[in-house]
């Protein structure tokens, strides 16, 4: 016999990062599969150390990292955690990253700036990323950093699916924050069977992060509930601040639907203070007790991100989970 033939099996196996372990569980939890467990600390002077206890050996590794506070140390976890598998002979490795970290330096606005989330892109290529699983990027041109497939998730239906049984029956009109976010209030429009839109002219100075100037809103909001949507809520200034022209201008109710809840202080206090009267949000992050409210409601991602997974694991088609949106 001239040769040896091997029955072609897959295998799918999760890896979680520090970040948020929890979600990853409630991953492993929809798709039957427990996380792999690992060694990982620091050593002193702040160097992280990843080992995995189990063979990775000709896997199909999803590696799930959410990068909350303290971005820098889990985007660094990440890369050890794919460069770990890469030398470990994973057969593929897909990177779930529930919310992307520096999304929002995508372009350059003067010069001299960088682009770092395409760097972000390039550090996961050269670490051995196969793949990027992510969720509602702030740009969809993101996907175009990543020399690979990226799958771009959308949270929409999830939120839209609360929203439209919570305030079922009553007049309601989607609220871009900034004409930024117009495209995607669109899109909710539609999903929410075509009510009206409305947007917040805003100003922002470029050279003072986190600070906005809202202007007057654009569009029929008095009477009527104002859903305010958005890809994440920072700090909370564009938020609150759209907030409270709706209000102004008549707005009978004002809730929030975000996907990513970052709530970097002093978002937690802001939204508390408020006119708004709930904020929808997924836990692509984690919200520790300090940075909950009363007025918040936390839709679990989880489901959708293990669907994704078995899709990539099965060579299925993602696309097809979202009606062809990208």
């Amino acid at each position: 016999m001239g040769s040896i033939v091997a029955e072609n099996r897959k295998s799918l196996m999760l890896f979680s990062g520090r970040g948020f372990p929890e979600l990853a569980k409630e991953i492993g939890e929809v798709l039957g599969v427990a996380p792999t467990p690992a060694d990982a600390y620091e050593f002193a002077n702040g160097e992280i150390f990843v080992r995995f206890k189990d063979s990775v050996r000709g896997s199909d590794a999803f590696v799930v990292q959410s990068v909350t506070h303290g971005v820098n140390t889990w985007v660094m976890e990440t890369l050890i955690m794919i460069d770990a598998l890469k030398r470990g002979s994973a057969k593929r490795i897909t990177v779930v990253l529930p919310f992307y970290p520096y999304a929002r330096q995508d372009k350059k606005h003067r010069g001299r700036e960088p682009i770092s989330a395409r760097l972000v892109a390039d550090l996961l290529k050269t670490a051995g990323a196969n793949r990027i699983l992510t969720v509602d990027l702030h740009t969809a041109q993101i996907q175009g950093f990543f020399d690979g497939p990226v799958d771009h998730l959308f949270a929409m239906d999830i939120l839209a699916e609360y929203v439209e049984r919570k305030y079922a029956g009553r007049p309601m009109t989607v609220v871009a924050p900034d004409s930024g976010r117009v495209r995607v209030a669109e899109r909710w429009t539609d999903r929410l069977g075509g009510c009206p839109l409305a947007f917040i002219h805003k100003t922002r100075d470029p050279l003072k992060p986190n600070q906005v100037v809202a202007n007057r809103v654009v569009g029929d909001v008095e009477g009527r509930v104002c859903l305010i949507v958005d890809d994440m809520i920072d700090t909370g200034g564009t938020i609150t601040k759209a907030a409270d022209i709706l209000k102004e201008q008549g707005a009978a109710e004002i809730v929030v639907a975000s996907t990513h809840a970052l709530l970097s202080d002093p978002a937690t206090e802001r939204l508390k203070n408020s006119p708004i009267s709930e904020v929808v949000v997924t836990n692509t992050l984690p919200l520790p007790p300090e940075k909950q409210l009363d007025k918040l409601t936390v839709l679990s991602i989880a489901p959708l991100l293990a669907r994704a997974i078995r899709e990539v694991f099965d060579d299925g088609s993602v696309t097809t989970l979202f009606g062809g949106l990208s």
